[in-house]
This record gives structure tokens, sequence and C-alpha cells, in this order.
């Protein structure tokens, strides 16, 4: 991923096993959240492709021969990437470095707001209180209070989400985010913030999530929650991955060591 001649991604491959709870980490800059912007369409990238499932979510080349029989804005359709709420249908879901909540609206809003990216009904439909419509907003709120139990803050339902403590929002955004029934969860840098007691509260969760049957690919500083929860491993360096492997591979690596304490390979002690 290029942006003008500076290069955030340089041949950064990454899979993520289903079932797992995937951590990327690296120093500030390293270009963690362009991955994820790629990832869920914010971002085309310059080069290189994202699939999920086997499916392509980024714009694929176009073949030669394809290039010289078909007219560019026929082919720019065909090739294109998928934009964002493609993406979210497909099963991708996120959270934000900073919290994105609605702040008018009550906890139980904001999570049904999140289950109607996979609702049918139709404008016209909503408007006029079709049954369809009646039994998606029913299903919704019963998704949505489901959720805020998972994350354990169904007992502020009710409250407006700017009323509630800052790791209540944490949660609450983490639960709007499962309300698009994703298979893959990206958590941009969740216990951001957070004192001790409540990142092993989050670090509880996350794996509460991935038992639930979600897959889940988390960007954090916090090295003691990584390397507690998290089954493998990668590493970003000045947009380029150094390492990938599980946790006792990935303390143990002198590249890592470098990249976090700034010196060159040769100076890193035991």
């Amino acid at each position: 991923m290029a942006f003008g001649g500076v290069v955030a991604l340089n041949d950064v491959s990454l899979s993520i096993p289903e079932g797992s709870i995937f951590a990327l980490i690296g120093p500030n800059g390293a270009g963690k959240t362009t991955v994820f912007n790629v990832v869920t369409g914010v971002y085309q990238p310059t080069a290189g492709l994202v699939r999920f499932k086997g499916r392509p979510l980024t714009a694929r080349p176009v073949p030669d021969v394809v290039a010289r029989a078909v007219p560019p804005f026929i082919t720019r359709r065909i090739y294109a990437g998928r934009a964002r709420h493609k993406i979210t249908g497909l099963g991708v879901a996120r959270t934000f470095q900073n919290i994105r909540l609605f702040s008018e609206m009550t906890a139980l809003e904001n999570v049904m707001v999140g289950a109607d990216a996979r609702h049918a009904t139709s404008v016209p439909g909503a408007v006029l209180g079709l049954p369809r419509h009646r039994r998606e907003e029913r299903q919704g709120r019963e998704r949505g209070m489901e959720l805020l139990e998972l994350v354990g803050i169904a007992d502020r339902a009710s409250a407006t989400s700017r009323a509630l403590p800052y790791g209540y929002q944490r949660r609450l955004e983490i639960a709007r985010a499962l309300a698009t029934g994703p298979e893959l969860l990206l958590l941009d840098e969740p216990a951001a913030g957070f004192n001790p007691a409540e990142k092993r509260d989050l670090a509880a969760l996350i794996r509460k999530i991935r038992d639930a049957g979600f897959t889940v690919l988390l960007i954090e500083h916090d090295m003691g929650l990584v390397m507690q929860i998290s089954e493998r491993i990668a590493v970003l360096d000045f947009g380029q991955k150094i390492a990938e492997g599980g946790p006792d591979e990935i303390q143990a690596d002198p590249r890592v060591i470098a990249a976090y304490l700034g010196v060159v390979d040769e100076e890193v002690g035991p």
C-alpha cells in the first residue's frame, strides 16, 4: 500500500487460521492499522490481493488479454474491489482505535444498528412497518441483548452510549461489530486506556468471543495481553513483516527485540 512515494505496506503476507486469535504487532507507524484499512476496503492496495475464505475483497489485476479486448470501464467493474458494506456482508467486521459510537443512542440501539447490516427489509417496508420489518426489528433487539450479555454490559442496555464508562464503550463497540454477523472480527487496540484489571477482563472476553465461534485478528500494544491470549503473532516494522510465529518464538526473536528497542541485531542482549 503506497501513498505517493511513501510505501506503508511492502509485500506483507498474512494468513489467519479460522477459529484462532491472531495478533498483529509492531512499533507505532509500522502499518498495522493500514492492514485493517486494506482488509475492510477503506483503502484499495496498490499491489497484491486480499482474500477472505477464497473470495477476493480487493481489486484484482486485469489480465493482459482481457485489457486488450475489453473497454476499461467494463474491466474496472469486473475486477474492482468490494465496497465496504459488501465486505461487512461477507463476514468481516472491525472496531477502531478511536471509539465511534452513536452518542445519543442507547447501548442496545447501537448494537441494533450493527444487526441492521443483515436485514433485508426495503425502505418502503420499514416506513410502512410491514411484517418482515417488524420481525427483523424484533430479532435485532433480541440479538442485541444477547451480545450485550456476551460483553458483560446487558444491565446498561437503556443507557446512552455517551453516559457509559470508557471501558463499557469499548465493550459496546465490540458488541456492535459482532452484531453484523462476522466470521472475522478485527480489533484495533481494544485495550487502549485500560487499567490492569480491565485488561484481564478484556483477555477473558476475547477468549469468550473466540470460543463462541469467531476468528479474531488483533492489533495491540500491550505485549502482556498479546502474549497471554494469542495463538499466533505477526510483527510489522516500517511496513514489512519481520517475524511470525507463536508467542514464545516472537519474544525470543532478535529482529522483534531490535524493532521495539531501536537497536541493531548485534546489540541485542539476553
